[in-house]
């Protein structure tokens, strides 16, 4: 079995950084990750750069990516705004998220949650480009706590025809949880935290289930600005490691994601959360 991995460290890993990286600095982490055979890479969100500042310029960013076959590079929207802004960069997949419940998508993209729905509704009617819908707080709010699965699977539902992954937000999922929700929703991809310590076992219990699309972060890094205290995305190269020695093939050459954690470590001048980029791969 062979995965598609999709990094999120330009985006979702870079979105909770308290230093605000410039554009050219974003464009050659998505360039080094593009280099070391990640077959999608979430590059850059088009939201407003007074909500999340890290996120500005998004669009020079992209015109720093030096594209590589066999690299799908995606941008993450929250509404019709952010979705022209995404048409008119050239990228190739769009990631029209929201969240499972009422306050969440109130606190992250100023809409109710019908209002979130029917975005996302019209964003699928209107992308020629290949859509990802994911599903935020999938498996727990911070603001609403324990989400429903039965309301998870109607949303899931919905947006038939799309990609759709099922996101643990704040990391607070378990194995049998996410095993038993992505079986039950048929989705495609999961994107998990480590904020608990369950991200690479619930990246796991994801791919038992079927899923065939994980997320994960260079470093750990990331989080979700909107969402107290979740922190941590599961590392990459921690993923990547996992998963091949657990037999399952991923394509991405570790040793160069080890140097990329390596390379991010300096820039933020202190450890990231990743645990492999400082032990190393084994046997060595």
């Amino acid at each position: 079995m062979r995965l598609t991995l999709c990094d999120v460290g330009p985006r979702d890993g870079l979105q909770n950084e308290a230093e605000t990286l410039e554009p050219v600095t974003r464009a050659e982490l998505v360039n080094r990750l593009a280099a070391a055979g990640l077959p999608r890479i979430e590059a850059v969100s088009f939201v407003r750069a007074d909500r999340v500042p890290q996120m500005a310029g998004a669009e020079e960013v992209v015109a720093g990516i030096e594209r590589r076959a066999g690299t799908e590079y995606s941008g993450l929207v929250l509404n019709e705004q952010g979705y022209e802004r995404f048409r008119e960069s050239g990228l190739d997949r769009v990631n029209a998220t929201l969240g499972a419940t009422e306050e969440f998508n109130r606190r992250n993209g100023n809409a109710s949650l019908d209002e979130a729905i029917a975005r996302v509704d019209r964003i699928l009617a209107a992308a020629p480009e290949p859509v990802t819908v994911t599903l935020s707080v999938a498996f727990g709010c911070p603001f609403e706590g324990r989400v429903d699965p039965g309301r998870v699977a109607e949303l899931a539902a919905r947006f038939e025809g799309a990609e759709v992954v099922l996101a643990d937000t704040i990391g607070v999922a378990v194995p049998s949880e996410v095993r038993t929700l992505v079986q039950r929703t048929s989705a495609a991809g999961f994107h998990g935290h480590n904020t608990r310590n369950t991200g690479y076992a619930n990246a796991l219990a994801a791919v038992e289930a079927g899923a065939s699309v994980l997320d994960s972060s260079v470093g750990g890094l990331g989080g979700c600005p909107y969402a107290p205290r979740a922190s941590g995305n599961v590392a990459t190269e921690d993923l990547v490691y996992l998963l091949e020695r657990e037999g399952v093939e991923t394509g991405v050459d570790l040793d160069a994601l080890i140097a990329i954690a390596a390379w991010l470590e300096g820039i933020f001048g202190r450890k990231l959360e990743g645990q492999v980029y400082r032990a190393g791969t084994w046997p060595a």
